[in-house]
């Protein structure tokens, strides 16, 4: 190396280098102590691992409340939905849902009144439990409240119902009832013994029997069909046949009750002749009886102009015009005696004029 290039020059440490030395290190614990404590804070209170006994921040989610024990005492404390702070390692925290959930049941087996096993896969219970019972009902049942009064429940509930019907009630008959009997089973041991807990509704799947019965179930299944379609056969062969007999009774009733309109308006018609010929008639009769009165008493008249005329003199003239216009001539010695007789003739009016008189008189 050589001489003439200068040496480096070592940094000396300044005095008192240890006490600023250690300020820094402080420095550097105290951000580190705080981003443990925010670690501890946020991070720590999600983890379900480290929640309940480490973390002293804690977050009650929605459609929850915080119930607490503390040495395992249960505490009356209960807490809305939010953050709230704890003793960490003292107090125990447990969120318990008190809106609406489902709890699935799965696989009962259980034995019909015949004898046969078979398996309900899957039941649903609908449930609630209510804010104000959230404490009575974790202090007698536990968080696990539902193991008891539902999955427990249900599995006894089903067994029950099995064992006093048999195979054919459980599966078709009053299948469709097991679903309010469970409810109402559940239910009314709950208001009994847990008040806080609400059964909405109960989901009852088709339970599973053997293969042999399922089979037999359904071929059975398939003559109830074919049976039930002729009876709907039957029916709407008599629902056609009854339809055709009311058409039938329709349209006679309307031929005859056209007939009897045809008839009717043909009496009516009769009738109206019947009515004009008696005004004919009527009117007939009256001219005719005017005629007659106006001859009657023509002739009236006439006769008593004649009997006015019936006057000897009067006959007289008409006997002698009578035997002038007689043209016989009579010849021969002695001429008949009624031709010169006068007094024959006169003798013949006078009882002839007699004999009106008389006939005039019996009449008046």
């Amino acid at each position: 190396m050589d001489s003439n290039q200068p040496r480096p020059v070592t940094p000396q440490p300044p005095q008192g280098g240890r006490g600023a030395g250690g300020s820094g290190f402080s420095a550097i614990l105290a951000v580190f102590l705080s981003f443990i404590a925010i670690f501890v804070m946020i991070v720590i209170p999600s983890s379900s691992t480290f929640r309940n006994g480490f973390s002293f921040l804690h977050q009650v989610p929605e459609g929850h409340v915080g119930v607490y024990w503390r040495g395992g005492a249960l505490l009356k404390t209960i807490t809305n939905p939010g953050f709230h702070l704890k003793l960490p390692f003292i107090t125990h925290y447990e969120p318990v849902q008190v809106t609406l959930q489902t709890d699935q049941v799965r696989d009962i087996p259980c034995g019909t009144k015949g004898g046969v096993m078979i398996n309900f896969e899957k039941i649903e219970v609908v449930n609630r439990l209510h804010k104000d019972y959230v404490y009575d009902t974790l202090l007698n049942y536990g968080v696990q409240y539902d193991n008891t009064w539902i999955y427990d429940k249900i599995h006894h509930e089903i067994n029950q119902f099995c064992s006093s019907h048999s195979l054919q009630q459980v599966y078709i008959d009053v299948f469709d009832q097991i679903d309010e009997k469970m409810k109402d089973a559940l239910q009314g041991d709950c208001t009994r013994y847990a008040p806080g807990i609400e059964i909405i509704s109960v989901r009852v799947t088709k339970p599973k029997i053997p293969e042999s019965i399922r089979c037999n179930f359904e071929q059975m299944e398939e003559e109830r069909t074919k049976v039930l379609i002729a009876i709907e056969k039957q029916r709407v062969v008599e629902k056609e046949a009854e339809t055709n007999k009311k058409m039938a009774i329709s349209e006679a009733e309307k031929v005859a009750n056209v007939s009897k309109i045809l008839m009717e308006q043909k009496l009516m018609e009769k009738d109206s002749v019947r009515k004009q010929q008696e005004i004919e008639n009527q009117i007939y009769m009256a001219q005719e009886k005017s005629v007659a009165d106006a001859d009657f008493y023509r002739l009236l008249k006439e006769a008593e102009a004649n009997k006015l005329k019936l006057t000897p003199q009067f006959l007289e003239l008409k006997f002698i015009e009578a035997i002038a216009d007689n043209t016989k001539i009579f010849f021969g010695e002695k001429i008949p005696n009624m031709f010169l007789d006068q007094r024959l003739l006169g003798n013949f009016l006078q009882q002839l004029s007699k004999n009106v008189s008389e006939e005039e008189k019996s009449t008046a």
